[in-house]
């Protein structure tokens, strides 16, 4: 019998995504960091005065990388 595991706290935020374009449901991958559920494209929060979603750099995807633990089949 295989394990069902229950996600308790996902942090969703509901945001603009520059890439779509549109209002979308923003998933966090890591802190500050969020997937679009509408495109999937990975955006960076930024928070001046407002709260706004922007494209990553380079830097970005490389400290993404670096810290999500992917889960491990088997």
């Amino acid at each position: 019998m295989k394990q069902i595991k229950l996600f308790n706290k996902i942090d969703t935020v509901s945001g603009y995504c520059e890439e779509c374009e549109e209002d979308s449901i923003l998933v966090a991958i890591v802190s500050d960091f969020y997937r679009c559920t509408n495109c999937g494209h990975d955006t960076r929060q930024h928070i001046n005065g407002r709260i706004r979603y922007m494209k990553l750099s380079l830097d970005d995807i490389k400290y993404i990388k670096n810290n999500v633990n992917l889960p491990k089949d088997g």
